[in-house]
């Protein structure tokens, strides 16, 4: 569980419709990054990602703990220490792909339950709505496919209507994860940048 997932309480979404639709962007984002899972060849899960320190393999064992917490906080209503070190060390085995989908597959059935996003989810901060927590979880996705699609030479072309969503979710709050493990301190984009190249710039990468 990433630490800006741990830290964030807020959303701007409500209501039925704006929950369809975030449920529609989590889970293309969540098919987005699963996607690049599966073009990773073997011989590329050792290469290096924009994220300092973190190989292929580390990137993507990583997205999957995170998926791995969704059940246990939306659904069960767990707090941070009764999951306690459940998802510590490495949980990719010898199938990462197949791991990553597991999980994949059990978080976007854990916020598509009725009346999910209208829990309240027990973060490490503090008590947080479920609709913030699957809102950072896209972001999460979409910003990290991109890490992914480049560490493993993939299409770095993503989805427009995601790219703005992420960064409408992480605008408020970049500048806390600015120099984190995950994202380094923001670039200017070029004048006239898309959304991609802006939420890529604001999160400290080089589009």
């Amino acid at each position: 569980m990433s630490q800006h997932e741990k830290d964030r309480n807020g959303s701007d979404s409500g209501g039925t419709e704006d929950h369809d639709r975030l449920l529609r962007r989590h889970g293309e984002a969540i098919a987005l990054f699963g996607s690049r899972v599966h073009r990773v060849r073997d011989d590329q899960w050792d290469a290096p990602t924009p994220c300092d320190a973190w190989s292929v393999r580390d990137l993507v064992g990583h997205l999957t703990v995170e998926q791995l917490w969704v059940p246990r906080l939306v659904r069960d209503g767990a707090t941070i220490e009764e999951v306690g070190d459940a998802y510590d060390g490495d949980q990719l085995g010898d199938d990462p792909a197949g791991a990553w989908d597991r999980a994949a597959v059990a978080a976007v059935a854990a916020f598509s339950e009725p009346g999910a996003l209208d829990r309240t989810v027990h973060l490490s901060s503090g008590t947080g709505t479920a609709d913030a927590y699957c809102s950072q979880m896209m972001m999460d996705a979409v910003v990290h496919s991109w890490d992914l699609s480049r560490a493993i030479g993939a299409d770095e072309n993503l989805p427009p209507e995601l790219a703005g969503a992420a960064l409408r979710e992480v605008g408020p709050y970049a500048d806390e994860l600015a120099g984190t493990p995950m994202f380094a301190d923001p670039v200017t984009p070029p004048s006239g940048a898309d959304d991609l190249t802006r939420l890529l710039c604001l999160l400290g990468r080089q589009p």
